[in-house]
């Protein structure tokens, strides 16, 4: 199993409210069900005010990394990827268990 870790922080200015986000963060909680090689997902705001902290996460597993790749070739999931550009950074991390 591949788990998919993402973490993301808004852009300075930008606040959760703003209706991309709120659009943004809909695309992504929509993935799961969407998307057949997701085995595990969940994704939800940060509840840190650490100021290091990151501002929304997603936690998931694939198969293996063939899955994982098709997961992010996925239109649902480019489409997602889109609209988070326009808002956010973000980090990556991919690790096997």
């Amino acid at each position: 199993m591949i788990r998919h870790l993402v973490l993301f922080k808004l852009n300075e200015g930008v606040e959760r409210d703003d209706p991309r986000v709120v659009e943004g963060v809909e695309a992504f909680r929509s993935l799961d069900g969407k998307i057949p090689e997701i085995r595990f997902w969940e994704c939800a705001w940060n509840i840190s005010d650490r100021p290091i902290a990151y501002d929304f996460a997603i936690n998931s597993a694939f198969d293996d990394a063939d899955a994982l790749r098709r997961y992010v070739e996925h239109p649902e999931h480019q489409a997602g990827v889109g609209l988070w550009r326009e808002f956010a950074t973000w980090v990556i991390a991919d690790y096997a268990f």
